[in-house]
């Protein structure tokens, strides 16, 4: 997955299209509630802006179904980058069009226009050759740095590379180095904690880290479809029984690929899935008319220890229903020992998704070595799927 990024090529005064995540989100009020996506994009612009070039930024922000939404203006994301960067930045009417174009056109050295959210238009999504076209005549070059969407064949992502020279920036290149020696070349022990709801979400990531981990640690709902395929009984815990079989497959397939394959050896249960709900710690398995909503303080015990050993290791998904205080304590214990790990030499990786939320939330984001800004793309890349957006731009 080598791709050649911003620092192989001599952009000095070059005018450049930059595709950047800025699907943040916002209150009522129009204000951006969590600015991470914003200030992981400032290393490519601060660059850009060190060559003299002139910036045009494209994104997106929520689901306007292809017209445009006034809630979903990019707006406060020009106010707010403009804070961050102590600079002007230019806000265009549209993404594309004559005024738009006539704005890009107008752009001296070191200034930034960002241009209107790109899904008011239905061809984005559809991945339009001349949407396309028409965005990357905006500029000479096109750097991708939105890890985020390159899982999807959109004109921003994968559409403009067929105009344009196109690079990674450096968010895009950092997770591509993080995930990519992970899967590629993983210091060892190799260890995935994978939690959630379904096994058929995350079937495509267990199989292709079967032939890859060390270790395997299954948190979460899907705990309880792996479970009762072996016969232990899982109460009223949240089962896929059509997936049943899958579950009996992948243990047979970590056996025969040798992986340890760690399931909860206790659980926390309740009544309900409530906060204030009545709970109790169980063993193996669940009692009649019980839930499963977190791993037990044993399989906390086993679990740390396994990613004691590890010296690579990539997480993704909860151990339990974590939004509520009181079923959190699995998912925080895990966050806390990767964060420990972390300062004894690891390389630990957050996949994206509710992970993210997790570690935020046990207050240890500054302790993991890297967190990826892509939910569905960090998974698909763990998938070992090709990504649209990555394999469009210029290879080393």
């Amino acid at each position: 997955m080598a791709k050649l990024s911003i620092t192989d090529v001599d952009l000095n005064n070059k005018k450049v299209l930059v595709r950047v995540d800025f699907n943040v989100p916002l209150d009522k009020q129009q204000h951006i509630t969590d600015d991470t996506r914003i200030r992981e994009t400032l290393p490519t612009i601060k660059y850009l802006l060190d060559k003299n070039c002139r910036i045009i930024l494209c994104a997106h922000l929520g689901r306007p179904k292809g017209k445009p939404v006034p809630e979903m203006s990019l707006k406060p994301c020009a106010q707010h980058l403009a804070e961050l960067l102590k600079t002007k930045v230019l806000m265009a009417p549209d993404c594309i069009g004559a005024e738009t174009a006539k704005m890009a056109a107008a752009l001296q050295p070191k200034e930034i226009l960002l241009l209107e959210n790109l899904r008011f238009h239905p061809e984005e999504e559809k991945n339009d050759p001349n949407f396309a076209k028409e965005l990357a005549s905006l500029a000479e070059v096109f750097v991708q740095d939105a890890f985020g969407t390159v899982h999807r064949a959109h004109a921003s992502t994968e559409g403009v590379t067929k105009y344009l020279p196109s690079y990674a920036g450096f968010l895009l290149k950092k997770e591509i180095d993080y995930l990519g020696k992970a899967l590629e070349n993983p210091d060892r022990p190799f260890v995935a904690i994978l939690g959630g709801a379904k096994i058929s979400g995350k079937i495509d990531v267990i199989s292709n880290l079967l032939g890859k981990v060390d270790t395997l640690l299954i948190g979460g709902a899907m705990t309880y479809t792996f479970l009762k395929a072996q016969g232990i009984s899982v109460g009223n815990s949240l089962v896929e029984d059509d997936r049943l079989d899958m579950a009996k497959e992948v243990l047979a397939k970590a056996k025969e690929k040798k992986v340890t394959f760690l399931l909860p050896i206790d659980h926390l249960v309740a009544d309900k899935v409530e906060a204030g709900a009545k709970t109790q710690i169980v063993g193996e398995s669940i009692p009649a008319g019980m839930i499963g909503v977190d791993i037990g303080p044993k399989t906390i015990a086993l679990f740390g220890e396994a990613i004691k050993r590890g010296k690579t290791i990539v997480w993704n998904g909860p151990m339990g229903v974590f939004e509520i205080d009181e079923f959190a304590t699995g998912t925080l214990a895990i966050a806390n020992d990767l964060a420990a790990a972390t300062k004894q030499g690891a390389i630990t990786i957050i996949g994206g998704g509710d992970s993210v939320a997790a570690v935020a939330k046990a207050g240890v984001t500054s302790k993991i070595s890297h967190i990826s800004t892509g939910g569905g793309a960090s998974l698909e890349f763990l998938e070992g799927k090709v990504l649209p957006g990555i394999a469009a731009l210029k290879d080393k």
